[in-house]
């Protein structure tokens, strides 16, 4: 981690007025609401032990999402979206590991954040990663070489940011597997509404609250016309939980 990177994480305000920034899911919840393997999303967030050829027989891997707080075993909304493009970047266009490193030390070196995988535009051939930078396309995967835009970027869609900003204010998970490009938006993750839980995109009710009364014996119409949305959101919402259900 680049000095300039430790210092911003050092000196944010885990508790301030920052919604984005307070550790509000846990390592268990991060994995449901974003499809992505416990184990996987863990070794993100802790780093792991891998094979070596050195005496110890082993290499540490250092994290590659950093919490606010070590101690604290608990995501933000930006770790979130962190783990969700880091996701996209590993599954949906299968990128090697190591060039998402590359990425990263290169962004720390360049211009040091927090949470360089979330409010930076990402983008990806699947064979290196890009951002934008100054109306030019960088390949941050090579160490700043200039590339020809030629890059696909389904789940940069799926995340709304601020139009001044640009950073993430809002995610649109994928509910299907596999990903669809042009899946409706129809569950959200927004830290300000129902404290950061997946709600339906166009009510704000939660999707537990709509899979809890599903399998209490509603029916999708009844919930449809309870919460004012189409049968097939109900469905959605439903099918996106039922994970959750399953391992209770």
């Amino acid at each position: 981690m680049s000095k300039a990177r430790k210092q911003l994480i050092e000196g944010s305000n885990l508790y301030g007025i920052e919604p984005r920034e307070v550790p509000l899911y846990s390592l268990l919840q991060a994995s449901r609401y974003l499809k992505i393997p416990f184990g996987t999303l863990r070794s993100w967030v802790r780093g792991r032990d891998y094979p070596s050829g050195n005496e110890q027989g082993k290499k540490f891997s250092g994290p590659v999402i950093l919490l606010s707080d070590p101690d604290v075993a608990r995501l933000s909304f930006m770790n979130l979206v962190e783990a969700y493009v880091l996701n996209g970047i590993r599954r949906v266009e299968n990128v090697p590991f190591y060039k998402v490193r590359n990425a990263i030390k290169y962004l720390e070196d360049k211009s040091p954040s927090k949470h360089p995988l979330a409010d930076k535009l990402f983008l990806t051939n699947g064979v290196d990663l890009f951002i934008e930078d100054l109306g030019q396309l960088v390949n941050v995967s090579r160490g700043g070489q200039l590339a020809i835009r030629n890059v696909v970027e389904e789940y940069l869609r799926r995340i709304d940011r601020d139009p001044t900003k640009l950073l993430p204010v809002r995610l649109y998970p994928f509910l299907r597997s596999p990903h669809q490009a042009e899946e409706p938006k129809r569950v959200m993750i927004d830290p300000l509404v129902s404290f950061g839980r997946p709600v339906l995109a166009k009510t704000g009710v939660p999707t537990a609250i709509v899979a809890e009364r599903f399998y209490a014996g509603d029916s999708t119409d009844e919930l449809g016309r309870d919460y004012g949305v189409e049968r097939e959101e109900i469905e959605e919402a439903v099918r996106y939980e039922a994970p959750a259900r399953k391992a209770a």
